[in-house]
C-alpha cells in the first residue's frame, strides 16, 4: 500500500508540473505563434532569394527574359518612329563569290505596328543596286564594303545612313545576310513554293569553283557557266534552285535587268515567310532550333537577341498584310558610261536629287 501511495503522489506531482508548463505556454501563445510564423517567413525568403540567384547565374534567367520579351512585347522593347520600325536587309555573296562583300540584294523593310486606326503590316521595297551615291563616288551595292574598309562594323552604319538619305526614312536596324543562309533555310523547310511570273533562260550562270578554269583555251570560258531555265507557273524550289532564281543576272530580255532580279528576290522572301507561318514548322522544336542556329551563323546585325524576339511578335501580328514593290525605273536615268561615274553602269535620280524617290516611298508606306 505504501508503494502505491508513493507512486500516486509522484503521478500527481508530474501532472501538476505538466499543467503548470501548459499554462505558461498558452499564456504566451501569440508570442510562440509569432516566432513560428517569423521563422517560416524567413525560411521562405531565403529559399526565394536562393532560387533567384540560381536562375540569374544560369541560362534559365536568359530564356525567361526572352519569353517575357515575346509574350509582353511593347514599343519600349525596340526603337521606332511613330508606329513604324524600319529595317535594311542586305544580301551578300559571301565566301566563294567573286565579290563576297558586295550587297547585290538591298531591301528596305517597314514594319507598321498595330494601332487603334490601322492594322499592322509589312512593307518591302527593293532598292536597285546600281543607284549612284555621289558623295562616295560608288554604287549603292558597294556602300557596305567601303564602310567596313573604313572601320570594323562600319558597313552596317554607313549603309543605314546612305539608305536613309535615299528613302527619306529612318533606318532603325540592319541585317546582312550571307546568301548561304537562304539556301540552308529553304532546304531545312523542305523547299518552298514559288510562282514564277516571268519565264527566262540564263545561259551564263556562273558555276561555283570554276572562276579560274581556263576551259582548255576556250576564249569564251563557257565551262565556267551553266544554263538555268525557269518556266512560268508554280514551282517547288530547293535551296540551290531558289538561289539560282534570285541571283541570275544574264537572263535574256527584261528578266536580265536588276529590277527584275529584285522582284524575284521578293517572291522568294515571301515564299519563305509563308513557309515559316505554317503550323508544322513551329510545332517542330528541331526545325525552330535549326533556324535559330542558321541565323546566328550567317547573319550580321545590330539587333540583340531580346529585341529580335520582341520584334518577332510584332512581325507575327503583321504577317497577314504584306506589300512589296521595287523602286520604279522611271524614277531614274541611266547615263552613258563616263569618267563622271567611273565608267560604270549606274542609276541616277531623274530629278538630280532623291526628292521624288522619297515622295514615292512615303506614298507607298501610307497605303
Amino acid at each position: 500500500m505504501a508503494k502505491e501511495k508513493k507512486l500516486s503522489r509522484r503521478i500527481l506531482k508530474l501532472r501538476a508540473s505538466v499543467l503548470k508548463i501548459r499554462r505558461k505556454i498558452f499564456k504566451n501563445v501569440w508570442f510562440v505563434r509569432g516566432i513560428i510564423f517569423s521563422s517560416i517567413l524567413v525560411l521562405f525568403f531565403i529559399l526565394v532569394f536562393g532560387l533567384i540567384k540560381f536562375i540569374q547565374n544560369t541560362r534559365v534567367h536568359y530564356y525567361l527574359d526572352l519569353f517575357r520579351a515575346f509574350a509582353f512585347s511593347s514599343t519600349s522593347d525596340f526603337r521606332s518612329t511613330g508606329t513604324r520600325v524600319n529595317f535594311l536587309i542586305l544580301g551578300k555573296g559571301g565566301a566563294g563569290h567573286e565579290a563576297p562583300d558586295l550587297t547585290d540584294t538591298m531591301i528596305f523593310v517597314s514594319l507598321k505596328l498595330k494601332d487603334k486606326e490601322q492594322k499592322p503590316g509589312i512593307y518591302l521595297i527593293s532598292l536597285p543596286r546600281d543607284i549612284w551615291i555621289e558623295p562616295l563616288r560608288a554604287k549603292l551595292n558597294s556602300v557596305y564594303y567601303w564602310g567596313n574598309k573604313k572601320e570594323a562594323g562600319g558597313g552596317l552604319v554607313l549603309s543605314k545612313a546612305v539608305v536613309e538619305e535615299v528613302t527619306g526614312e529612318p533606318v532603325h536596324y540592319a541585317l546582312v545576310v550571307d546568301f548561304s543562309l537562304f539556301k540552308e533555310v529553304i532546304d531545312s523547310l523542305g523547299g518552298i513554293d514559288v510562282y514564277v511570273e516571268e519565264p527566262f533562260v540564263d545561259e551564263w550562270y556562273p558555276i561555283a569553283g570554276r572562276e579560274n578554269d581556263n576551259c582548255n583555251g576556250d576564249p569564251l570560258f563557257k565551262c565556267r557557266y551553266e544554263t538555268v531555265r525557269f518556266e512560268k507557273g508554280w514551282q517547288k524550289m530547293d535551296g540551290e534552285t531558289a538561289l539560282k532564281f534570285v541571283r541570275s543576272r544574264k537572263a535574256q530580255g527584261d528578266e536580265g535587268n536588276d529590277l527584275a532580279r529584285a522582284k524575284r528576290q521578293q517572291l522568294v522572301i515571301k515564299a519563305i515567310i509563308n513557309s515559316l507561318q505554317k503550323r508544322e514548322f513551329w510545332s517542330s522544336f528541331d526545325k525552330v532550333k535549326n533556324l535559330a542556329k542558321l541565323v546566328f551563323k550567317y547573319v550580321e546585325t545590330d539587333i540583340d537577341p531580346r529585341t529580335m524576339v520582341a520584334l518577332s511578335r510584332q512581325f507575327l501580328a503583321a504577317r497577314g498584310n504584306i506589300k512589296n514593290e521595287v523602286l520604279p525605273k522611271d524614277l531614274f536615268i541611266v547615263p552613258l558610261k563616263s569618267s563622271k561615274y567611273d565608267n560604270l553602269y549606274v542609276f541616277v535620280p531623274k530629278e538630280g536629287s532623291f526628292d521624288e524617290i522619297r515622295k514615292w516611298v512615303d506614298n507607298f508606306l501610307s497605303n
